[in-house]
């Protein structure tokens, strides 16, 4: 990629130690000076958090956490936020928690915090999104930015494996949309291959040692590499679609992307051969998808959108609703009859092409 490009860096501090959440939260904290901490987290995490949160003057833990987040779900953050008169929000979980922490900083303004316990990568985002009925809206804004993160590998302990495989190939499709994306530049393409390469080393040995910390590592750094360059990039063909899919059937995020990946990969491949050689370079493969692929395959990653929820009578419906949304800057061209193809395919599990 050569030319001209004008790049902008989101600003936010980053703290990766192992074993060190709650002091390296507290240290965060207390630099913001907040004296009155929302801490938002999942029902299932709720102990995990008040285990790194113990030291910090929280007036309000609010766990109606709800994926895609509802407006309405947000909505009732927003009001308990102010009603507890908070000062800062520690979100303590995955993309849903720190989605919910975004809507209430959205409105209020209430600088975040971001305590992550997947790969999701919203933390090291601008991006926000929420669902009214079928359809998931998503803008970028600088207030939701979290001011910090604190990435702690311990803390992805109790993500089982199938769910650890999911959540990194969502980071590894933050890589791939980045490659050209609206806004794709040298520097987020550089972001994410690299990101590509910790994530492909990382996941791996995960499955092999869902206990070791050196995986973990791996795919956590991934996923902050894939965030930053896909912040910098936007949201390409991959995401309008798994925004789509997910907001309008409810189809869990993660796993919903590690299916759709290799066929939009299969699609613009051809189109982009400078970002498919970066991708099978940093994959070790003679292509971006066989190299995906042949991760995939290591990986036993989800295979189709129907074990995921999605019914075949709903994809024509779906190929219409992400017609519009397609970027212009797309590699291939996009037609409603190559979209309902490629969404058919990954409903059926059928091999990429």
């Amino acid at each position: 990629m050569t030319g001209p490009f004008v790049h902008h860096t989101l600003g936010q501090r980053v703290r990766f130690a192992t074993g060190d959440a709650a002091e390296s939260l507290a240290a965060e904290v207390e630099a913001i000076g907040a004296r009155r901490v929302m801490v938002v987290v999942g029902a299932h995490e709720v102990a995990l958090a008040a285990r790194i949160t113990c030291d910090l003057p929280v007036v309000l833990v609010h766990h109606e956490v709800v994926m895609h987040v509802p407006v309405a779900v947000a909505e009732r953050a927003r009001a308990v936020a102010a009603e507890h008169e908070a000062d800062l929000i520690v979100s303590v979980g995955g993309g849903s928690t720190t989605g919910l922490a975004k809507a209430v900083a959205l409105t209020s303004g209430l600088p975040v915090v971001a305590v992550p316990t997947t790969y999701a990568g919203s933390e090291a985002t601008d991006v926000w999104g929420l669902t009214e009925g079928t359809t998931k809206t998503t803008g970028s804004d600088a207030r939701v930015l979290p001011r910090a993160v604190v990435y702690d590998a311990e803390l992805t302990l109790s993500l089982p494996v199938e769910l650890s495989v999911a959540s990194g190939l969502n980071a590894l499709a933050h890589c791939v949309d980045s490659m050209w994306a609206p806004a794709a530049d040298p520097i987020n393409v550089a972001l994410a291959t690299e990101g590509v390469r910790a994530l492909a080393d990382g996941l791996p040995r995960i499955v092999d040692d869902p206990t070791g910390m050196s995986g973990r590592e791996q795919v956590l750094l991934g996923a902050y590499l894939s965030a930053v360059a896909f912040a910098s990039a936007g949201s390409g063909l991959h995401h309008k679609i798994c925004h789509v899919l997910g907001g309008r059937y409810g189809l869990p995020h993660a796993q919903t992307h590690a299916v759709v990946l290799p066929y939009v990969l299969a699609l613009n491949g051809p189109f982009a051969p400078d970002a498919d050689a970066r991708l099978a370079r940093a994959f070790g493969a003679n292509t971006g998808l066989d190299g995906l692929q042949a991760l995939r395959l290591l990986l036993r990653a989800p295979r189709s959108l129907r074990d995921v929820g999605l019914e075949e009578a709903q994809v024509a419906d779906a190929a219409a609703a992400v017609m519009p949304n397609v970027p212009p800057s797309n590699p291939a061209s996009v037609t409603i009859d190559n979209l309902t193809h490629l969404l058919h395919d990954a409903w059926e599990g059928a091999d990429p092409r």
